[in-house]
């Protein structure tokens, strides 16, 4: 009796798992963002001052549970000498939330090549890829149409897959909610998908 209980408990209450990559360069305000996202998903979670927290140097992980769907958060370092090693976690991902610095012009041709080469990775077709523009509570910032326009040229390799460019602050948490319910709906349909041709064996 209670291996049967044991078993109905599980499945009504069983989570399907999604991994979610977080990219973007280094100081683009990723690991704020999923600190942000842990805090505001998290019941009784008490997170780290944002003011402590420092360059992400390799992997920064966590989980959330939205609804039936528990999302697994890799948080990478994206300092040029580490993006060489995402594509490792491509083939386990089922989305991307790519970060960009709203604040830092300079560096958005830089941030612009990153997503290149990041969105056109035959290990990554179909996935959806949710672009924050973060660090929107600075009056300095660039718009949303000031990056998509710089971001134009990427338009064509983005292919059929779900996209969504959203204004953000990490440190606030404005459009955190939204980013997150968004990427489960993606998530959650993209996983009924028919296989990818990588996928066949």
């Amino acid at each position: 009796m209670y291996t049967l209980l044991s078993g109905l408990y599980k499945y009504m209450f069983r989570r399907d798992e999604y991994c979610i990559l977080i990219l973007g360069l280094d100081n683009a305000g990723k690991t704020t963002f999923l600190e942000q996202t842990k805090t505001r998903f998290s019941r009784n979670y008490k997170g780290m001052s944002f003011s402590k927290i420092t360059t992400t140097v390799g992997l920064n992980i966590g989980t959330i549970d939205v609804g039936k769907a528990r999302l697994m958060f890799w948080d990478l370092g994206g300092q040029e000498e580490l993006q060489s090693l995402w594509d490792k976690y491509y083939a386990e991902s089922h989305g991307v939330i790519y970060v960009i610095d709203s604040t830092d012009e300079e560096r958005l041709s830089e941030s612009k090549r990153a997503f290149e080469k990041m969105v056109t990775s035959d290990a990554l077709e179909g996935v959806p890829i949710l672009v924050l523009a973060n660090k929107q509570d600075v009056e300095t910032c660039l718009s949303i149409p000031d990056i998509k326009t710089a971001f134009s040229d990427c338009i064509n390799k983005i292919g059929k897959r779900d996209c969504l460019t959203q204004a953000c602050s990490a440190l606030t948490g404005k459009g955190v909610n939204e980013g997150i319910e968004w990427m489960v709906k993606c998530v959650v349909r993209n996983i009924h998908r028919p296989p990818r041709q990588k996928d066949i064996k």
